[in-house]
């Protein structure tokens, strides 16, 4: 288990991380959400003992990063998977890694036949692609076969293959009860990933929940087709619903929940060849709890400058 208690990190006037507290269990795979510049890669520099913040603590199992006596082994992670020699090889950089903790060679052998590099293990990094880049990075956390794992945008640069195999991965080593934390940009992505998110802007905690309880909560829209989209709109306006153009013709009915368009159209004797709940995305979710602590955003003609 993974615990980030009241940890506050400063970077000269700037706060990075401002009393942030968050828990991620064993055995689940945490997704780890956030806009720019909202301290994600802070936290987890922060749990892996490279920044200390000057309040609060992160601990792994119950030691901070620096107590474990043998680190490899009980923690891995992906923070940034070009920050490797570029004249060494893959297979040499692991080599080198196992040396100073104790382990063995054949397991390097192992951890490259998992990830898909055998091929060019003998390859300088340096002449790796991103999702090449990636893929060895992902090897070198599973390296000392540990029970907690940290990704920082795992997918970046890979093809979808490998996106689903890496999702494959996630999934079976978070069944075999290790704790998985994995930040992302890509909701979508996130959506079908993780068993629960942590959301956090501006350095602070916002939520957390399974995306179920997330985009359940959200507010829903409803799709409706019917032999009198005017009439239809009409009613739903005067009853403090709004409407939008759906696709093939329909309506997109926000505010009003199913049952009462479907309560309008029986009361105005309209008939309905479709009438849909929308379930929000873990995007448009995301997009309502972070709006407030995204520090840049575009206008929406910002396409037609």
């Amino acid at each position: 288990m993974i615990v980030v208690d009241h940890v506050t990190k400063r970077y000269g006037h700037t706060v990075a991380l401002r009393d942030l507290s968050f828990e991620v269990p064993a055995g689940v795979i945490t997704g780890f959400l956030g806009p720019n510049g909202s301290g994600k890669s802070t936290t987890m520099r922060v749990i892996m003992g490279l920044d200390a913040p000057q309040q609060g603590r992160a601990t792994i199992n119950g030691k901070t990063y620096r107590e474990l006596s043998s680190p490899l082994h009980e923690v891995g992670a992906l923070l940034d998977a070009k920050s490797v020699h570029p004249g060494r090889t893959a297979r040499n950089h692991l080599r080198a890694m196992a040396a100073s903790n104790g382990i063995s060679r054949s397991r390097c052998d192992d951890v490259l036949e998992f990830v898909g590099l055998t091929a060019v293990a003998n390859r300088r990094v340096g002449e790796f692609s991103l999702g090449m880049s990636q893929r060895l990075g992902i090897a070198v956390a599973l390296l000392g076969d540990p029970g907690v794992l940290l990704f920082d945008e795992p997918i970046n640069g890979l093809d979808p293959e490998g996106i689903r195999w890496i999702r494959e991965v996630f999934r079976t080593l978070a069944a075999e009860g290790r704790t998985i934390l994995v930040s992302s940009h890509l909701m979508s992505e996130m959506a079908l990933t993780a068993d629960q998110v942590i959301v956090i802007g501006r350095g602070s905690f916002i939520t957390r929940g399974t995306v179920d309880d997330l985009t359940s909560a959200a507010a829903q829209d409803v799709l409706v087709r019917s032999q009198d989209n005017a009439r239809l709109a009409d009613a739903i306006s005067a009853a403090g619903g709004t409407t939008s153009p759906g696709p093939g013709g329909s309506l997109q009915v926000a505010v009003l929940d199913a049952a009462t368009v479907g309560q309008l159209a029986l009361r105005e004797s309209i008939a309905l060849s479709e009438l849909t709940p929308v379930r929000a995305s873990l995007e448009d979710v995301f997009m309502e709890l972070t709006a407030s602590a995204t520090d840049y955003t575009s206008s929406p003609g910002a396409a037609d400058v």
